[in-house]
């Protein structure tokens, strides 16, 4: 007999249906999201589960308990994907998993795994890319990357929570082809590839029916088709029936409390549960518990490798900032003095807010990142800024206050998570003002002009931040920029090129916001998205050539809101049903097959080198494509390059986008006139359709087409499916009627 059952066979129906049910706020680790209730009798410990997709969150200051307990700030979602490198990520993911496992936690409530539907999704900084292929696949190695000391990781949101509008009750209506297509395909890569200790369920309906208490997706799908033998938790606080939620699937509902755990056991006893259906959730919890870090008795220290980590944290945001422009300003000197613009050259934000928020030790503003590497910035256009946003220092005391009270204090539970509350609003109401409100173009015509005079480049950063609750809008100061953004961006370059020289703008922005209105005004432009705390670092790095930007868009930039389908339908308000009518043309799939013009496609990405394609060579296996091609940097600048592969389809009688991306690599760095040899194994299953209940590839010619964007082809072959495949749910292959 197993240990679980051993353990099952001991309880009382009442600590069966009790350990279905979290037992709310973590008291083991303040700030943690939440924890599992204990059954001491038979020696089982509650385990703590705490936020963190872009570094752990946990309260880092105690009530009443000296030191403190910070982590490191990784690049968000976004900026992991746009690395393209699942060797940097997979670092990341386990830098990650190791703060957890010092800090007490055993399963973190991350990654984030839905689909960049539209540009304005509030929370696309948590999210991955559009294409479920590149989400899934990076995802997974985050995900092996935390798993490997230890400690669990968990899916989210499963699924449809790809807009934060009315996310606790909308219904997301969609077809199947586009769930198993696109935004179950995702989930179902991750699974496939690093098993996933947990999946979470999320807020919305799905269907009709929340995903919570949604038989089909949880049982059926996650279940039965994909073979997922971890747990399934409810997001906090979801759906509307705890009853319908074990019947449906789920194991554990958080964050819990003693009334859910009566409702079930009252629904026991009526005869509304079945024993079976507790005991079998039992047993993915029990087996969760048993293989955590707490039950085997680790003694966190609370003292993570925080230096080894922010060098993760810079490794990753140098993978993942994206040059969009580049007409001849980049690399510069470091010798160069610099007039930086822009608030956020000197509160840089790091990261998105709500449950992704990260507290951690310090953040490398662009300003400070640029000066320790040697540049010159000027400090009469620092002074400026400071002087208007002297309110954020003011405000920022109350972040010294929390500090000073906190050794004087009387420790009590709830003091000490009242206390907790409150530094957490006060930090991240910080990072929200610093983005809202303040000036951008403050200065006199004289006054540029002398800056102009005595500079040799002019960095503009633009700054955006979203979060957790809402989304972002067509509006000036959020897609658009506000007139005085415009007017900075057209004073400062017509300054500066008067005189001869340069303007670079940086983007330090969650998702896309509108770029052709002024992109000609600048000579270049680099994308830092949300870059966690080592920004300023990366960034410096970059602008001097010491790294060659090697970056690519994991979506689709737009020229326009009104271009895309999907952003047509957006719910900018809360609404009770969302119908997904574009079905599988999302992104990238939407504008190639459509024809549509983008500002930036998927996948692109400049570099300060070139590359070479050649020699490929493809051949048809038994149950995959394999690919061999060459690379070869053919520029002046060591470098990487994303080599990636899009297939396009022949004409048959299932209707598919004109391309998918089906696989990518990330090559080395090569020292120019250096060659690497890049092989992609792609499966026959990832060209199937979903059709009538099973997954169909058609016979056929289909086109391997490889470049370094998915509108920058550099070679293709053709390659002959002599015979239809197909397959059930569960990737078996069937005849094919």
């Amino acid at each position: 007999m197993s240990k679980v059952e051993e353990i099952l066979k001991q309880m009382t129906i009442e600590e069966k249906i009790s350990l279905l049910v979290g037992a709310g706020s973590s008291t083991t680790v303040p700030g943690a999201a939440g924890e599992t209730r204990s059954i001491s009798r038979l020696g089982i410990p509650a385990i703590v589960l705490a936020d963190g997709p872009a570094g752990v969150r946990i309260a880092p200051l105690r009530f009443g308990v000296q030191g403190e307990f910070y982590a490191t700030h990784f690049p968000n979602a976004i900026m992991l994907a746009s690395t393209w490198n699942l060797e940097v990520v997979e670092k990341v993911g386990k830098a990650i998993g190791e703060e957890a496992k010092e800090y007490g936690v055993d399963i973190l409530l991350a990654p984030a795994l839905n689909i960049h539907r539209t540009v304005l999704g509030g929370r696309n900084f948590e999210y991955f890319s559009e294409d479920p292929l590149l989400s899934g696949v990076i995802v997974a190695a985050y995900v092996r990357g935390v798993q490997s000391v230890g400690v669990g990781a968990t899916l989210k949101h499963f699924v449809g929570n790809d807009q934060e509008a009315g996310r606790m009750y909308v219904n997301i209506v969609v077809d199947e082809r586009a769930l198993r297509e696109i935004y179950l395909r995702a989930f179902e890569i991750a699974i496939e590839l690093s098993k996933p200790w947990a999946i979470m369920a999320a807020y919305n309906k799905l269907n009709s029916y929340y995903c919570t208490q949604n038989l089909w997706l949880l049982t059926k799908v996650l279940r039965e088709d994909w073979g997922f033998e971890g747990l399934v938790m409810t997001d906090w606080f979801a759906g509307d029936n705890p009853i319908e939620q074990v019947k449906a699937g789920v194991d554990l509902i958080m964050p819990g409390d003693d009334g859910i755990v009566k409702k079930l056991i009252d629904a026991y006893k009526r005869g509304e549960l079945r024993i079976e259906d507790i005991e079998e959730r039992d047993r993915k919890v029990l087996s969760i518990i048993l293989k955590s870090l707490k039950y085997q008795g680790y003694r966190w220290s609370n003292k993570p490798d925080l230096d080894e980590h922010a060098r993760i944290a810079y490794e990753a945001a140098l993978e993942g900032i994206v040059l969009l422009k580049n007409d001849g300003a980049l690399p510069i000197k470091s010798s160069s003095r610099v007039a930086l613009f822009g608030r956020g050259s000197y509160y840089t934000v790091r990261g998105g807010l709500g449950s992704g928020y990260v507290h951690a030790r310090y953040t490398v503003s662009i300003a400070e990142g640029l000066r320790e590497r040697g540049f010159k910035v000027d400090e009469d256009v620092e002074k400026v800024y400071r002087r208007y946003m002297l309110p954020l220092y003011e405000l920022g005391d109350c972040i010294e206050m929390f500090r000073r009270l906190r050794d004087t204090a009387v420790k009590s539970d709830n003091k000490g998570f009242l206390t907790w509350l409150l530094f957490d609003i006060s930090e991240m109401l910080i990072e929200y003002y610093r983005t809202l409100h303040l000036p951008e173009d403050p200065f006199d015509d004289g006054f540029l002009e002398e800056i102009a005079k005595r500079n040799d480049v002019a960095i503009v950063t633009i700054s955006r931040i979203s979060g957790e609750g809402w989304d972002r809008k067509p509006v000036e100061g959020d897609f658009y920029l506000r007139d005085d953004e415009y007017r900075l961006l057209l004073r400062v370059s017509e300054t500066f090129h008067k005189h001869g020289k340069k303007v670079i703008v940086v983007l330090n922005i969650p998702s896309p916001i509108d770029i052709v209105s002024w992109r000609d005004l600048v000579d270049a432009i680099l994308v830092i998205w949300l870059p966690g705390q080592e920004g300023g670092r990366a960034l410096a790095d970059i602008l001097l050539g010491k790294v060659s930007p090697s970056g690519k868009l994991p979506l689709t930039w737009p020229r326009d809101l009104e271009q895309d389908a999907a952003t047509r339908m957006f719910p900018y308000e809360p609404r009770q049903e969302l119908v997904y009518r574009e079905g599988i043309y999302v992104g990238y799939r939407y504008y190639d097959t459509f024809g549509v013009e983008p500002a930036y496609e998927f996948g692109y990405g400049l570099s300060y080198t070139k590359f070479e394609f050649s020699d490929m060579y493809v051949e048809k296996d038994v149950d995959k494509i394999k690919i061999k091609l060459k690379i070869r940097n053919v520029g002046g600048y060591p470098g990487k390059e994303v080599v990636q592969v899009y297939i396009k389809p022949p004409r048959g009688s299932i209707d598919k986008p004109y391309q998918e991306l089906k696989g990518f690599k990330k090559t080395k760095t090569l020292k120019p006139g250096e060659e690497d040899e890049v092989v992609i194994d792609i499966p026959i299953k990832y060209l199937a359709s979903y059709v009538k209940g099973r997954w169909v590839v058609e016979k056929g010619l289909y086109e391997v087409r490889i470049g370094a964007s998915s509108r920058d082809i550099k070679v293709s072959k053709s390659i002959e499916i002599e015979r239809e495949y197909c397959f059930n749910t569960k990737w078996i292959q069937i005849e094919c009627s």
